[in-house]
């Protein structure tokens, strides 16, 4: 199984990325796939999750209303839309796929993305 995670960057305060994440291997129908995200000296922590099958969503609080998960199940692909990025969005992302919404629930990881918001 591999998840292969995409699209970072450096943007400026205000802009937007996409990340993707590409899945192969194995379909994950019952599963969440997740992002997370890991800031020098911070935990791994949550950022949104999708229910595979249904697409029903879910976010941390911190980015509500500026960052929009979707998947393409025929792609098989996960994005993270990231829109009015701030400085405190700076982190390395990952996606992965679990069973819940802590990162030990979530069993395979991609490689991480680096996203730098400059103010």
């Amino acid at each position: 199984v591999q998840l292969q995670a995409s699209g970072g960057g450096l943007v400026q305060a205000g802009g937007s990325l996409r990340l993707s994440c590409v899945v192969s291997g194995r379909t994950f129908s019952g599963w969440y796939m997740g992002w997370f995200r890991q800031a020098p000296g911070k935990e791994r922590e949550f950022v949104a999750r999708i229910w595979w099958s249904s697409g029903i969503t879910d976010y941390a609080d911190s980015v509500k209303g500026r960052f929009t998960i979707s998947r393409d199940v025929t792609e098989n692909t996960v994005y993270l839309q990231m829109d009015s990025l701030k400085p405190e969005d700076t982190a390395v992302y990952y996606c992965a796929a679990g069973t819940g919404r802590f990162r030990d629930k979530y069993d395979y990881w991609g490689q991480g993305t680096q996203v730098t918001v400059s103010s």
